[in-house]
């Protein structure tokens, strides 16, 4: 049995909603690539952290807590109130509480000394828009550089390239 014409072939609505979503990933990760990369080094303005209130939500088999306090940097330079601390669950601080910390710039966020995970979310999503795009976009691609390749590669010594 044979393929008709049009076999393997993607439509174009398929591809443009393949690129709209790999672009919408793109648009959530890019602007993170440079906080998450100073989070996870934790690299930034250090300080101290002081813990007014965890905020809890439970969700089934798990609780993910929140807390939020004031930093203040080394230098005492800044002042930030009503931050969250990264990665601070619930039994790691009491109210009034200071921890070390880290300012990396997030305008809600400060991290601790040990630096953050989050790049590892970040990484994902840009992988994920990378194989939609290749998913949309690489049998074109494939095929136009097999063409430009055979159009470049020099025909052995006394041979005629085909096509000429």
């Amino acid at each position: 049995m044979t393929a008709g014409p049009g076999a393997g072939r993607r439509s174009p609505a398929f591809t443009a909603a393949l690129t709209f979503v790999a672009v919408f990933l793109l648009f959530l990760a890019v602007p993170n690539i440079g906080p998450v990369v100073r989070a996870a080094r934790a690299d930034g303005v250090p300080g101290t952290f002081t813990a007014r209130s965890v905020t809890c939500i439970r969700h089934p088999g798990h609780e993910s807590c929140t807390w939020t306090g004031d930093f203040r940097s080394a230098d005492g330079a800044i002042r930030r109130t009503g931050v969250a601390l990264y990665g601070a669950d619930r039994d790691m601080l009491r109210e009034g509480q200071q921890t070390p910390a880290v300012d990396v710039g997030r305008q809600s966020r400060v991290y601790g000394p040990g630096g953050s995970m989050e790049w590892v979310f970040t990484a994902l999503l840009l992988l994920a828009a990378l194989g939609i795009l290749l998913v949309a976009y690489g049998p074109p691609v494939r095929n136009l550089l097999r063409a430009h390749t055979r159009a470049r590669t020099p025909a052995p010594s006394g041979q005629v390239p085909a096509g000429r």
